[in-house]
């Protein structure tokens, strides 16, 4: 297929771009490159540098591009950000989602994969998380998710519009061989923080809670390595059909600590990380992580990583190699 992707300059969707190309699909990139990068951008991809609310240039391309499909990726992501600027999250992912399939509908691309959160579930009565507990998140990110999911399946309906959203849980690892991985500025997710500390650019790592209703008393999260979530993405997209709207958890179904976490980097860095033990970050649930069956079930998927230590090994090994992100390498 010939597929337009969103937001693939971005850290989930480059491993994402890279599996289709890998697949034998040919990939058209439409990034801002706000947040994202371009050393991430897989060469074998065109590169458009545009952003979703220019309606001209995004109906340009996709009327020049004869795409069968879309993978849409571009969205601001972060939860804290979206509960002091809610306004900049609606707007950013919501409208811009809604240009983009007003534009898709005009030119009768109607296959999609969205690519949102397990943060739509909001704080969920019990664990893993299945795919049919309701839907209540409490910050404007998992709303503006949630908000699109809506639409999505009300398109389905309307036009015909064939969507798959994949609610992802904790994005982690890097690539196999080292070339792409994570690079945020400012840096939130727990991995890249605790690998810091081994690459001596930060004193130590904090543990926001302690006394937690869990096996340690930290938080617990379901760390799904971003090359499986390529694969659930190439499996989703080449499966659609129109007129269907699907819905699916995508992790491992295990939950790790982030003591636990911690542990595994010392194990794989060799180096002793200090931990510092802190309070509570408000609104963070005890625990969260997925049942995957429906995903397994129906597209046939496994995760190939289900230990903690070697999806470290490999966000270690982009860490070493590109201390700077993809500012510079080693």
């Amino acid at each position: 297929m010939r597929v337009f992707v969103t937001g693939a300059a971005g850290y989930v969707g480059s491993h994402c771009l890279r599996g289709l190309l890998d697949d034998g699909h040919e990939a058209v990139v439409y990034d801002h490159l706000s947040t994202g990068h371009r050393g991430a951008v897989d060469e074998r991809a065109e590169l458009i540098e545009g952003d979703l609310a220019d309606a001209t240039l995004l109906r340009a391309t996709l009327e020049r591009g004869h795409f069968d499909a879309v993978m849409h990726f571009a969205a601001s992501a972060e939860v804290g950000e979206s509960v002091h600027d809610p306004l900049h999250y609606y707007r950013n992912n919501v409208a811009n989602t809604l240009s983009l399939l007003e534009a898709m509908r005009e030119f009768a691309i109607r296959r999609l994969v969205f690519s949102s959160t397990c943060a739509t579930y909001g704080v969920p009565p019990t664990v893993p998380i299945t795919e049919e507990m309701p839907q209540a998140p409490i910050n404007p990110y998992g709303r503006t998710k949630l908000a699109i999911e809506w639409m999505l399946r009300d398109c389905a309906t309307a036009w015909g519009l064939g969507s798959t959203a994949l609610r992802y849980f904790n994005a982690a690892g890097a690539a196999a061989d080292g070339t792409i991985g994570e690079h945020h500025d400012p840096e939130s997710h727990l991995i890249p923080l605790v690998l810091q500390v081994a690459l001596g650019q930060r004193d130590a790592i904090k543990i926001f809670g302690v006394d937690y209703p869990t096996p340690d008393g930290s938080c617990v999260r379901d760390y799904i390595h971003v090359e499986d979530l390529a694969t659930v993405h190439r499996l989703a997209i080449e499966s659609q059909s129109e007129g269907q709207f699907r819905y699916y958890n995508v992790g491992t179904g295990e939950g790790v600590s982030v003591k636990e976490t911690i542990e595994a980097s010392r194990e794989v860095t060799g180096h002793a990380i200090p931990a510092l033990p802190t309070a509570r970050r408000e609104g963070d649930p005890p625990q969260l992580y997925a049942d995957p069956t429906k995903l397994m079930t129906e597209l046939g998927w496994k995760p190939i990583y289900t230990d903690i230590r070697r999806t470290v090994e490999t966000a270690w090994a982009w860490h070493q190699s590109h201390p700077s992100g993809f500012g510079a390498s080693a």
